[in-house]
């Protein structure tokens, strides 16, 4: 019997032994980003992190250069180093190890951007049901492209930051292409043609959501009109629940920069939209500890019914503001491509094309790329005329031969008008027989409008008013 009892000790401790072995040299978990197929960020030091044994020490290598980097597990199992990247080429491999090998293969350096938004971004190459993307068979057909990846984070909302997430890095050809964002699809494309250089896109979006749950607890703590319903249902429409669950995990990865459509669902509230989206700018750049990285944004499309409220130009109007007073952001105008009875405008292309018109010209400095719109900049008034003068048209305007139509007139009683307008050296020249003493000129300010005025380089302006009245609620 004894016996017994010493042979069963022994088995005891001998898997006890065999488990701490393992234990030790337990398997390295990583951020479902850090996977074979992924892009880094060129050129820089970029973020690598993950979970092991407490106390152990993780070494990881790239292979690019050979290096080794070693770094210390912290008690709760925690570790985060970062290593150099080259120039854009590839692929390669990345070993991490904590004593147990994990490798990840078919790496690429080059430009990474994060894309995000509402259902305009999450809008699929191949369309929804009813609502085609134009050209989304060519596109379609024509995309595989091995130095493209996508990697789209799966829904989900958290009352609490999270540190992981679910997707996987993907390559780029017909069937993942169809359906990954074709806003993102389509600037990516244009980057990676343009600059021949690997392309990661990370498509982090969510259908109907307003800009409040994409913002972190501490960047919506500076607003207190935003009210505490996080803890209510968790539903997607709760402050900063997505910000926890689909940008927190993320935040830290390598980037250049990001891009952004949303702001359909916030339309009834834009004087806090004004405040909202500079404060989701900041927020964002504050967390991500990478400088005032680019941050370009589609303003959103003409949509509805004029005569229905709210009138969806104020919201316009919100997001024209910020990128005239945020460091190295860039707003992309869509004026002439809205559709009055969808809010997810067919014509994707044309808007990704604006994006990237931004960050080639900005942030990527190719000269001789004319990438604004032309902006409202002053109005002058003399009798019954007003003089409309405009920034960024170095080479003028233009309405391409048609008679400018969505120019309206006002005087003191707040009444506005059709107006005759007439494009002159100056800018644009405007009046109206109903108002014989004008105050004030609106141009495209409703709902759905198609514009009608551009730049000579074919980007339109953005709807504007001279007028600083409140709003009909």
């Amino acid at each position: 019997m004894k016996l017994y009892k010493k042979i069963a000790l022994l088995v005891v401790i001998i898997f006890a032994a065999i488990f701490a072995v393992e234990d030790v040299f337990a398997e390295i978990k990583l951020p479902a980003f850090f996977s074979n197929n992924m892009v880094l960020q060129q050129q820089t030091d970029v973020a690598i992190w993950g979970k092991a044994n407490s106390n152990a020490t993780v070494k990881v290598v790239t292979s690019w250069n050979k290096k080794s980097y070693v770094t210390k597990v912290a008690a709760d199992g925690s570790w985060k180093l970062k290593v150099a990247t080259p120039k854009a080429g590839g692929p390669y491999n990345l070993t991490i190890s904590d004593g147990k090998l994990l490798t990840l293969e078919n790496v690429l350096i080059g430009e990474v951007w994060f894309c995000s938004g509402q259902s305009n971004m999450e809008m699929p190459l191949k369309g929804y049901f009813n609502q085609p993307v134009i050209g989304s068979l060519d596109a379609t057909v024509n995309a595989s492209a091995s130095t493209m990846r996508f990697f789209t984070t799966a829904k989900a909302t958290s009352t609490t930051p999270l540190d992981s997430c679910k997707g996987s890095w993907e390559i780029c050809n017909s069937e993942t292409a169809s359906e990954f964002s074709a806003t993102a699809f389509f600037f990516g494309r244009m980057l990676n043609k343009v600059l021949n250089v690997p392309v990661g896109l990370i498509q982090s979006s969510w259908g109907g959501t307003t800009i409040q749950p994409w913002i972190s607890e501490d960047g919506c703590k500076v607003f207190d009109f935003i009210k505490d319903t996080a803890k209510l249902k968790n539903p997607p429409s709760s402050h900063s629940v997505l910000y926890n669950a689909m940008v927190n995990p993320i935040v830290g990865y390598g980037i250049k920069g990001v891009i952004w459509y949303q702001g359909e669902s916030n339309r009834p509230e834009p004087e806090n939209y004004e405040k909202l989206f500079p404060g989701l700018i900041k927020d964002w750049r504050t967390k991500w500890e990478l400088g005032e990285f680019p941050f370009y944004y589609m303003q959103i499309g003409p949509v509805g019914k004029n005569e229905a409220k709210p009138n969806s130009a104020f919201l316009r109007e919100a997001q024209f503001k910020v990128s005239n007073v945020e460091p190295n952001v860039g707003m992309a105008c869509i004026l002439d491509i809205g559709e009055q009875n969808l809010v997810h405008p067919a014509n994707k292309e044309i808007g990704s094309n604006r994006l990237a018109y931004l960050a080639l010209s900005q942030t990527y400095q190719i000269k001789g790329i004319s990438c604004h719109s032309p902006k409202y900049k002053a109005i002058t008034i003399r009798n019954d005329t007003a003089k409309i003068t405009f920034s960024d048209t170095p080479n003028g305007l233009s309405s391409f031969g048609k008679t400018l139509s969505n120019f309206e007139m006002a005087g003191a009683d707040k009444v506005f008008h059709p107006a005759t307008a007439v494009i002159t050296r100056e800018g644009v020249t405007v009046k109206s027989a109903l108002v014989p003493v004008p105050v004030a000129v609106r141009y495209a300010f409703k709902s759905f409008v198609v514009g009608d005025l551009f730049g000579v380089n074919g980007l339109p302006v953005s709807s504007f008013r001279t007028d600083d009245w409140e709003r009909e609620k």
